[in-house]
């Protein structure tokens, strides 16, 4: 059953959706939930970011059963599943990106490996690229190496620090426990968001379900990987239309991270390593304009580049 508003706790499951300018994805989305043969009683409530694309109206027009809730900007990643969780009913709570398509049955497998462990605290499904293969979707929590290593030019340097972090030592089709699940899709009991609260709306983009993670197992519940239920999602169709802005987002959310769990002086290093990383990326793209090699794409990496140096990759809320 899919309806709009339950009266009590009878709901099996608050699906909320953040969604900002993917309308064509968003409707598939729903759809998978609508065509979903799970027996659950689900709400779905979709918190629209301001988008100038016509997602709200499509909403209300395609999906009546669902419950709009439009903003007059874009509030981010972390302050619309906030705005959204406030609203749910559900005695399980799932953080689905609009840019994700359930497959089969993936809701009441979640569902009920969630209801048959009370130790557990957040859930995370396999996560399929488009074309079917394992997306990385589970992590270790990060050291301060992978703060320099991982998402850096520096990267392939270190690459067993990358691949400690991104677990892929862990076999794709077992069940594990892990640090954190990325939050494209992501399950926790309703009691979950009433112990730890909702997430750190300071970060805007990235790195909130990691936060979000360590505080959920730090209140001594498990995160766990669950490849048996899959989607598929269709990777940053959000972020890449904001190419500059997701750079900032990302560093200042990493940023931000080692600043709250690391402490002042290495959240600081790190910023004068990315800013200087920024810094001879942005020489590096200039060098090749000039030598007349893709000159739109350098001035476009040059212009971005400037604009991730200006901003100072000050983590939020310090």
């Amino acid at each position: 059953m899919i309806g709009k508003a339950f009266p009590n706790s009878d709901v099996d499951l608050s699906i909320i959706i953040v969604s900002w300018n993917v309308r064509d994805l968003l409707r598939e989305c729903l759809r998978s939930i609508e065509n979903g043969r799970a027996a659950l009683q689900i709400e779905v409530i979709v918190v629209d970011s301001a988008s100038s694309d016509g997602s709200a109206s499509t909403i209300a027009t395609e999906f009546p059963w669902v419950t709009l809730l439009p903003q007059s900007a874009n509030v981010g990643f972390p302050r619309g599943n906030n705005i959204g969780l406030s609203k749910a009913q559900g005695r399980n709570l799932l953080l689905l990106n609009p840019d994700t398509e359930l497959i089969a049955d993936a809701l009441p497998r979640m569902v009920a490996y969630l209801d048959a462990d009370p130790s557990i605290g957040a859930l995370g499904p396999q996560l399929l690229n488009p074309d079917a293969t394992v997306q990385s979707s589970r992590r270790r929590f990060p050291t301060l190496a992978t703060g320099f290593f991982e998402s850096t030019w520096l990267e392939g340097f270190a690459p067993w620090v990358v691949r400690r972090y991104r677990a892929l030592d862990l076999p794709d089709n077992t069940l594990a426990d892990v640090d954190w699940v990325i939050g494209a899709c992501i399950m926790v009991p309703k009691i979950v968001y009433e112990t730890v609260g909702g997430m750190d709306e300071a970060y805007f983009m990235y790195s909130e379900e990691l936060d979000w993670c360590r505080r959920i197992k730090s209140n001594g519940w498990r995160v766990v990987y669950y490849p048996e239920a899959q989607v598929k999602h269709h990777y940053g169709k959000s972020s890449e239309q904001a190419i500059t802005s997701r750079h900032i987002n990302f560093q200042r959310a990493k940023l931000r991270y080692f600043r709250k769990y690391h402490g002042k002086l290495p959240a600081s290093i790190l910023r004068v390593f990315l800013l200087f990383s920024y810094t001879v990326q942005l020489a590096v793209e200039w060098v090749k304009g000039l030598l007349g090699h893709k000159p739109d794409l350098r001035r476009q990496r040059v212009r971005a580049y400037l604009d991730v140096i200006r901003s100072g990759l000050r983590p939020a809320g310090y």
